[in-house]
């Protein structure tokens, strides 16, 4: 037998044998579904036992199973098996369905799981959750036997991580994972030490720190701002600390103010009103001097920055890392104040990326501006 096949039947009786405990548990309200420590160990043990005597007859029932899905009966195998857990950075309104004995979990985002019949547990909480539920961060989740689930993105982006039986479904929504990643190739952003989701971090909001730091990197100076060497008054900031550089250089050139006489707050999180004054700054729309951001956005359609449909967009979404990505992205379409270059050019000829890299990093973001 398949190591594989035998890992799925491990979490489909794994499943099963939680629902069984749990139909015997009753309805009391105090009394946990079942221990970690039965789990890991007397019920694992009984688990590999019972695996050896059913994993032939189980095997062919359960790739029967995954065959006909979605597929009208035509008898093709169109779910995929991941064998170790796997990966992802999904989209709003991607669909992972997870058949019988998926293990799936939720990283970052927000994910929602439906199912019209069967049951899925939450293992780690020992439960099994309705129809419906946002999945907990970090908990792992068995789709039960006899059970499709449907795993749904409904924030902007997230992370998920799977093993098992599964298929994907891909929307159409704004691909602010591909940017990021297309960024990333032209080196205009690098991540954060986050151990999932490549570090993109794109879930959270962003400080004001990394905001001045994509600030100049779209300027071509981050070189520039790493060897520099001077002083600050901001007492908020580590003497010699790559933060002190970013900003000890930014303030020196007149690109960035603190908030006080001794404060710059790189830990506070920025709007997006904030962060577009940034880019036009970049662009040479805007300077330092321009302390009314009120009609940052409306600006920032005049140069082109920024469609109607995305400044309303923007202006009506929490922002996020995601939101930041994607500014910054188109950013490199916009023609900078007195030129007739776009930024993205500026950028390749003072060597910050290659026309291979930028070619590169334009593939990998799908169909036109769908934000809005």
């Amino acid at each position: 037998m398949k190591k594989k096949t035998r890992i799925a039947l491990l979490g489909l009786l794994a499943v099963s044998g939680l629902l069984i405990w749990a139909a015997a548990a009753g309805n009391d309200a105090q009394d946990s579904l079942v221990s970690l420590s039965y789990l890991n160990g007397t019920y694992a043990s009984a688990v590999d036992a019972a695996v050896e005597d059913r994993l032939d007859d189980a095997d062919q029932t359960l790739l029967d199973a995954a065959k006909e899905r979605d597929s009208g009966g035509a008898g093709v195998l169109v779910a995929e098996y991941a064998d170790t857990w796997t990966e992802q950075r999904l989209k709003e309104n991607d669909i992972l369905v997870g058949y019988t004995g998926l293990s799936a979990m939720s990283l970052a985002g927000d994910v929602t799981v439906v199912y019209s019949s069967g049951a899925v547990v939450d293992a780690t909480a020992g439960a099994v959750v309705p129809s419906g539920t946002v999945l907990t961060a970090n908990h792992r989740y068995l789709v039960a036997e006899d059970t499709s689930a449907l795993f749904t993105v409904t924030s902007a982006t997230a992370v998920v991580d799977y093993a098992g039986y599964y298929t994907l479904t891909l929307s159409d929504a704004v691909d602010y994972n591909a940017m990021a990643s297309a960024l990333k190739t032209m080196h205009l952003f690098r991540g954060s030490f986050t151990g999932y989701g490549q570090g993109f971090d794109l879930e959270k909001v962003p400080t004001r720190l990394q905001a001045l730091i994509m600030f100049i990197r779209v300027l071509g100076e981050e070189d520039a701002a790493l060897s520099w060497s001077g002083t600050i008054p901001f007492t908020d900031l580590a003497k010699g600390s790559e933060a002190a550089k970013y900003v000890g250089y930014a303030y020196e050139k007149g690109y960035t103010n603190g908030f006080t006489a001794t404060q710059w707050r790189p830990g506070q999180a920025v709007s997006v009103n904030q962060y577009t004054e940034f880019v036009l700054r970049a662009l040479g729309y805007s300077s330092v001097a321009n302390t009314d951001l009120s009609d940052t956005l409306a600006r920032a359609q005049n140069c082109g920055l920024l469609t109607g449909r995305e400044a309303s967009a923007l202006a009506g979404t929490p922002f996020l890392r995601a939101q930041l990505v994607y500014i910054s992205y188109y950013a490199l379409d916009t023609t900078a104040a007195g030129t007739s270059k776009t930024l993205g050019d500026l950028l390749m000829s003072k060597g910050v990326y290659t026309a291979e890299e930028a070619a590169a990093a334009r593939r990998l973001v799908p169909g036109d501006r769908t934000l809005g």
